[in-house]
């Protein structure tokens, strides 16, 4: 007799734990669809955005009038408010560059963040630099009927530095931090706008070009951040940390269509010839909600898009 042992193989049962991948492709572990284009977009509709600035508002007539009234109208404020916006500006330098220098030394170095820091400190450098290249290639303004300074003040230099190093900063910080830091660096950037407006440095139609100056280097340089960095930028979503809260974006939102009201108002009470009495301001409140308005429009923006172009990390199953 003999015994013949026959091998049988056993498949493994499906409840068996099987090995999990190093990367589970869900997609709320990607960034957010159309990413590239979005960027694009949104860098190409800041360039048109600044040609349509300067040519309305150095090359019309009515351009010129508007923007040269709310320059006038600011002596009118000018007490103590100048005198505080005056303060502001002497110190906005050192503050700028100080803040912006430690928040970026301290993340890089903690963080290692070294080639997102060099893409941030580049394109608020090259910000600065073409801002100044604009100061000088822009021909003079026009005489369209109004009695102004024919020299360049457009785009705002000290606007351009307080826009810039905010923008570093919220390039610099994780997403989670992104939506606080906005709203932050973007009521700086106003504060600095309005300020150069109350004390006659520079027209609303300056403060607004260099936002836009700003928007066209920052974008790009966001965009290759995320793509460098995509193991950092990954976040929660809005409301996962008290940094990340919509209150960030809802605050931005409501002051910008605030400014817009007042801007209608103001507009609306020149047109109807109630505006047009010695000693009123209209114009003043008009710019300066321009500057409210563009500022904010930025800042909520580019949390927006910052927001849907980092990766959500995947959410746990339920």
């Amino acid at each position: 007799m003999s015994f013949r042992q026959q091998r049988t193989s056993t498949p493994p049962a499906p409840e068996y734990p099987q090995p999990l991948p190093d990367r589970a492709p869900d997609d709320a572990g990607r960034q957010g669809r159309g990413t590239g284009f979005l960027f694009a977009l949104a860098t190409l509709g800041s360039m048109a955005a600044l040609a349509a600035t300067y040519y309305f508002f150095v090359r019309t007539t009515t351009g010129q009038f508007i923007d040269e009234s709310a320059l006038v109208e600011a002596v009118e404020i000018h007490g103590t408010a100048g005198k505080a916006a005056n303060k502001l500006l002497d110190w906005l330098p050192a503050v700028s560059l100080l803040i912006a220098t430690i928040v970026v030394l301290v993340v890089t170095v903690l963080k290692r963040r070294w080639t997102a820091a060099g893409i941030a400190v580049a394109a608020c450098v090259g910000a600065n630099v073409a801002t100044q290249i604009l100061k000088d290639i822009v021909p003079v303004r026009p005489y369209r009927g109004v009695e102004t300074l024919v020299l360049n003040s457009l785009p705002s230099g000290h606007t351009t530095l307080a826009a810039s190093a905010a923008a570093a900063v919220f390039l610099m910080v994780s997403p989670r931090w992104r939506p606080l830091a906005g709203f932050l660096g973007g009521s700086f950037a106003v504060a600095t706008g309005v300020s150069t407006l109350i004390n006659q440095w520079h027209r609303p139609a300056d403060v607004v070009a260099a936002f836009l100056v700003v928007a066209v280097f920052m974008l790009p340089a966001g965009w290759l951040i995320i793509r460098k960095g995509p193991r950092w930028n990954v976040w929660d979503g809005y409301g996962a940390h008290w940094a990340s809260a919509r209150l960030w974006l809802l605050l931005p939102l409501l002051a910008g269509l605030a400014a817009a009201a007042v801007a209608a108002f103001s507009l609306l009470s020149v047109a109807s010839g109630a505006g047009l009495a010695d000693g009123t301001t209209h114009y003043f409140w008009a710019g300066t909600a321009l500057i409210v308005i563009a500022g904010y429009l930025a800042t909520v923006t580019g949390v927006w898009l910052f927001g849907h172009a980092a990766r959500r990390r995947s959410a746990p199953r339920r």
